[in-house]
């Protein structure tokens, strides 16, 4: 019973190789979000600032703008109007993708090494 109980706390406390593996994999990937969403948002500023016909015209759209992709939703900010503002859009949502299956693939990933570490496989054979 003691082994259970402490097998218990450790998981509440997400303190096995396993979660701290989960739990680095996504620090980083906020981080990265998180920088890529700053960088971006004075791009997408300084590429639509001057261009004809936009809506993002303070740094304030700009980075309602960028969070708005790359939290995959839309917005009400109509799409980029310069060429090189398009080409950064591209990116985003490339981006925002490919995070999403990199979450998806490393809570996968963790759930079926925490299934190992509970029940390793038997050599039966």
């Amino acid at each position: 019973m003691r082994d259970r109980r402490t097998e218990v706390f450790a998981v509440a406390r997400g303190a096995t190789r396993t979660h701290e593996l989960l739990r680095s994999r996504l620090l980083f990937l906020l981080v990265a979000t998180v920088m890529l969403d700053a960088a971006a948002s004075v791009l997408i500023f300084f590429f639509e600032r001057h261009a004809a016909r936009t809506e993002i015209t303070s740094v304030g759209d700009a980075v309602f703008w960028t969070s708005t992709q790359l939290l995959t939703v839309s917005s009400q900010l109509p799409n980029p109007i310069s060429t090189p503002a398009r080409v950064l859009d591209v990116f985003l949502q490339a981006y925002a993708i490919s995070i999403v299956a990199l979450l998806a693939g490393s809570f996968g990933a963790f759930f079926h090494r925490r299934g190992v570490e509970l029940d390793p496989p038997r050599a039966d054979t």
